[in-house]
């Protein structure tokens, strides 16, 4: 049987992964109101309102300052940071016109094609940096 503390131990080595955001169940109470709100862009009145007037929209939400903030800069990686599900906010992207391959291109910090290109190629190398606490 694993404790409680094991566990907390465990979830927490997920932050150690370079890059890498794993949505535990922490991060979707986080986010619960945020991903709501994404979810929302499914139907097309919200779509439209949303495309008329963001801040007002974004009032309707209970979203923290920072989890507002980062939704009108478009601030992906950050929003993930704040409990975002990157399938929540692919509805986000989506509203504003850009794929999947698109946005998260711009988490990346890599051009569009320069992102493409690594993908075709099989994805990011497993050598290099494997831990951030070690750096190695």
């Amino acid at each position: 049987m694993t404790s409680t503390t094991d566990i907390h131990a465990y979830l927490a080595e997920f932050d150690d992964i370079p890059g890498t955001r794993v949505f535990t169940a922490k991060r979707a109470r986080q986010g619960y109101h945020l991903n709501q709100f994404a979810m929302s862009l499914m139907k097309a009145e919200n779509r439209e309102r949303w495309k008329a007037d963001e801040a007002a929209y974004l009032d309707e939400w209970k979203l923290t300052p920072e989890q507002r903030a980062a939704v009108l800069a478009r601030d992906y990686n950050r929003l993930l940071d704040l409990g975002g599900n990157i399938y929540f906010l692919a509805k986000v992207f989506s509203t504003d016109g850009l794929s999947f391959v698109q946005a998260v291109s711009t988490m990346s910090g890599m051009s569009l094609q320069d992102y493409q290109a690594m993908m075709i190629a099989g994805g990011r190398s497993p050598e290099g940096l494997r831990s951030i606490k070690d750096k190695h």
